[in-house]
């Protein structure tokens, strides 16, 4: 009997409701989930370890230019992109993690470089792009990384920021910039028993002052140890950062005997909750037990299981 396997994957979560998405966008979205969520799970299926599936299923939410990551990602202030990846390997809690990244194509790939093949864990920039060209990781030009649509939301926010300094009301029509919390991830466990999981994210919109947030930093936005679970968050990062909750989902886990799911239930909506954080995660325990909780409208996601009825689960509202 071959030993249980699991693929959990979010694109994000804040505003995402059915007013705001049409039936042909909202159909595209789920194709990209599917899409990603087929080639982690391949992944695992063919006996592949957690961590190439976690990577797989990311690099194919950064190819796409739906997601806030790799192509798809936002703009700063200043009009560039500065993106943010995390992976961690549950067997040793080995980890690599990028910040500020603004060349390379896949930064899930520069954080698995910096995790294997330096003695650190997390590089800002311009040193993670020095290490990416060293090693030969494919690059980008700044127009591979224009979307319209984003440029679209980063002329909204320059506005709605103008209009705030004339103390007037923000534009009525739009979705306040901050509930766009894009972030793609993955977590996995393997045939083999062991986790990992991935973060990828280009930030937030109109950020400035080189802001990082959780995605990057081991333990807040990315986690994966064998004796517990492995997680990818997704949400206001400040808020996620402050409550360490990747990692404290763990140590519930840990240290209290709780389940997957009543750890995850008590950080995302007992402790970030009621201090304005917004988002959720997607996280799968040592037994291949996958919960996919958010406390905000929504939360693109998908997973799939080898045990149970084996079916892809894809979502995007509550």
């Amino acid at each position: 009997m071959t030993p249980p396997f699991a693929l959990a994957l979010h694109g994000g979560a804040g505003t995402i409701s059915p007013a705001l998405m049409t039936p042909e966008k909202e159909q595209a979205y789920q194709q990209a989930l599917r899409g990603a969520l087929q080639a982690g799970y391949a992944v695992l299926r063919d006996g592949g370890p957690a961590l190439d599936a976690v990577e797989q299923a990311v690099r194919r939410l950064e190819d796409h230019p739906l997601f806030n990551a790799g192509r798809g990602a936002v703009f700063t202030h200043e009009g560039h992109h500065e993106m943010d990846a995390a992976i961690m390997d549950g067997r040793n809690r080995a980890a690599g993690a990028v910040a500020g990244a603004r060349a390379v194509q896949n930064p899930i790939r520069a954080a698995r470089l910096v995790m294997e093949h330096t003695d650190h864990v997390l590089l800002a920039w311009p040193g993670n792009d020095e290490l990416v060209r060293e090693h030969g990781l494919p690059t980008q030009p700044a127009e591979y990384f224009f979307t319209q649509h984003r440029y679209d939301q980063l002329q909204e926010a320059l506005q709605e920021g103008r209009m705030r300094l004339d103390h007037s009301q923000a534009l009525p029509t739009h979705e306040d910039p901050k509930k766009k919390m894009g972030t793609v991830g993955a977590v996995a466990r393997d045939q083999h028993g062991h986790l990992a999981a991935a973060t990828s994210t280009g930030g937030m919109t109109n950020k400035r002052y080189s802001r990082i947030g959780d995605s990057p930093i081991i333990g807040s936005g990315t986690f994966a140890d064998d004796r517990t679970c492995a997680i990818s968050c997704t949400g206001h990062g400040e808020f996620f950062l402050r409550a360490v909750v990747a990692h404290d989902i763990s140590c519930l886990m840990e240290y209290r005997g709780l389940s997957l799911a009543e750890a995850c239930r008590i950080v995302v909506h007992d402790k970030l909750a009621p201090i304005g954080g917004e988002g959720g995660l997607v996280a799968v325990d040592a037994a291949g037990n996958v919960a996919l909780p958010f406390n905000s409208e929504g939360m693109y996601r998908a997973s799939q299981t080898s045990h149970g009825d084996a079916i892809p689960y894809v979502a995007i509202y509550k």
